[in-house]
């Protein structure tokens, strides 16, 4: 089955249509059985973004729960071209479209939405006149477009294929008078901070998004509204996705009556916190930093080919960037390296954050090098390297050795060797003749360490 999807262009050609491929049949039950459950969503403030090292956004929080409530993992792909996250839909590349999108006729022909998360309104968003602090309450509004209609002959940027762009094709068909719109390549909080800048006039935008943003930035008027109460919900293809749209359904109409729910909604649409993080310099949509150390991350990384961002990662999961945070054994620092390990390589990792990453990047190196004939792919190999990093790599062989007398290849990590890595604590296990290293009490741990890394990962790539 073919279907067609809503494209508005930056031309200004309203309801252009493009081709899509055949729609995929993937429904809840091929979800469960591949473990994990594929969503695009946009990086911005309110979706996805990472600050300070973490993942964060209210959609993708909601999407944690609902895949948590499935027991499944969660694949994000990030996406700011609304139409490109529809085809991904449509072609069976993700199973999701988690984004605040605006329920409206249009889109029903593209996708069958879920129960709504929330509701909001679109509002104009404009900057104030020089002096707005000093003027009366009647002599602002005068000075303002206050009115839908007094949008006639106005130049409005709003982000290319969104419901602002309908919605403003709708507002000159039902008043007709020609708006100026110019549909541009940027989400609607990049086009608001611009309004906020006096780069451009004006932008339509959500109210809750620009209320975050207004906290910050007081001389921008969100005050006229454009719509009317518009429903936000995710997406799903709309054949071949019955099952999984009644169980999103149903956990959402639960999970948005809870306490847990209104935290939530707090947490990125009320108050200062949002707008904080936003300002902030580890917020990565705006500066893709991940820390204060990224610039040292990248030049050791550099030196054994590593992609800095999984070092990054690795840190993370050590010392949450802490540089001066020092273990009950005596690891010291963001890498948590052992003061013997660094002077092994002719370093003080006590000394400085630097010594401290490059005898944790030496390290690495040195574990690479021990693996590399005992795993050659290098992709899999990242798993031994980071499991040993953990807990040494004398327990790594000891797991590789019982994988192979087993009749698993010692080579592949998941659901070989990270297998008897986790049975390590059981005397049956550690007593096998192979064993070498004995007992170790956190396979399991050790296993949670490599993939909360690897997951860790995936997120700082999305912020390129």
């Amino acid at each position: 089955m073919f279907i067609v999807l809503l494209s508005i262009s930056s031309c200004n050609r309203e309801n252009e249509r493009i081709t899509a491929a055949p729609e995929t049949q993937r429904d809840l039950d091929d979800i469960m059985a591949d473990g994990k459950i594929r969503a695009v969503t946009n990086i911005n403030q309110t979706s996805y973004f990472i600050y300070k090292g973490e993942p964060m956004g209210f959609h993708f929080e909601l999407l944690k729960r609902f895949t948590d409530h499935l027991g499944l993992e969660l694949e994000i792909i990030a996406k700011n071209d609304i139409d490109e996250a529809f085809l991904m839909l449509q072609k069976g590349e993700v199973d999701l479209v988690a984004m605040g999108l605006t329920v409206n006729a249009e889109r029903k022909e593209q996708m069958n939405f879920s129960a709504p998360i929330m509701q909001t309104r679109q509002v104009l968003v404009q900057k104030k006149p020089y002096g707005w602090q000093k003027m009366t309450a009647e002599n602002l509004a005068s000075k303002l477009v206050s009115n839908q209609l007094d949008l006639a002959g106005r130049t409005i940027f709003v982000q290319k294929g969104s419901s602002y762009a309908q919605r403003l094709y709708n507002l000159e068909r039902e008043s007709g008078e020609d708006i100026d719109i110019i549909e541009v390549p940027f989400d609607a909080e990049h086009l608001v901070r611009q309004v906020a800048d006096g780069e451009i006039e004006y932008t339509v935008c959500d109210e809750n998004i620009a209320t975050i943003i207004a906290n910050l930035q007081p001389g921008i008027d969100i005050t006229t509204p454009v719509s009317f109460p518009q429903k936000l919900a995710w997406g799903v293809r709309k054949t071949g996705s019955d099952a999984l749209l009644e169980e999103l359904n149903s956990w959402i109409t639960g999970y948005s009556k809870t306490s847990a729910y209104a935290r939530l909604e707090a947490k990125y649409f009320r108050g200062l916190r949002s707008a904080r993080m936003v300002s902030s310099e580890y917020f990565s949509t705006s500066t893709g930093k991940v820390s204060q150390y990224d610039d040292i991350i990248r030049s050791y990384s550099d030196t054994i080919g590593w992609d800095w961002r999984l070092v990054a990662a690795l840190i993370f999961q050590e010392s949450r960037f802490n540089a001066t945070i020092i273990s009950p054994v005596g690891a010291y620092g963001l890498m948590q390296v052992m003061p013997a390990t660094g002077l092994h390589f002719g370093l003080d990792v006590t000394r400085s954050v630097e010594n401290n990453i490059y005898a944790g990047v030496k390290y690495i190196n040195w574990l690479n090098t021990f693996f590399n004939d005992r795993v050659p792919d290098p992709v899999e190999r990242i798993k031994f390297i980071l499991a040993s990093y953990n807990a040494g790599q004398g327990h790594i062989l000891d797991a590789m050795n019982l994988a192979d007398k087993n009749g698993l290849d010692p080579g592949k990590w998941d659901d070989n060797v990270s297998v008897y890595l986790s049975r390590k604590s059981d005397p049956k296990v550690y007593a096998d003749p192979v064993v070498k290293y004995g007992y170790l009490k956190q396979g399991k741990e050790v296993n949670q360490y490599v993939h909360e890394i690897l997951e860790r990962y995936e997120h700082y790539k999305n912020i390129k």
